[in-house]
């Protein structure tokens, strides 16, 4: 049972986690932005990512994401 229980308040530090990181990218606006490619996304995930750390002065940013699609072959 005891495992059970510690997976479960796992679960809730995770996602209280990505919470912080969502709150945090709210108040930076990144949401607010109608330009939305690559970078953008990166720098949003990453912040969500960064939980807690964006008030410890963590700033993510994906400044370039270059995406190479694979070509079909002729």
């Amino acid at each position: 049972m005891n495992v059970r229980r510690g997976s479960g308040i796992l679960g809730v530090l995770v996602l209280i986690w990505l919470v912080i990181g969502v709150v945090a990218a709210v108040q930076r606006d990144y949401f607010k932005e109608s330009d939305a490619n690559c970078a953008t996304a990166g720098t949003i995930a990453l912040t969500i990512v960064s939980g807690p750390l964006n008030y410890a002065g963590v700033n993510p940013k994906v400044d370039d994401c270059n995406v190479e699609l694979p070509q079909p072959s002729e």
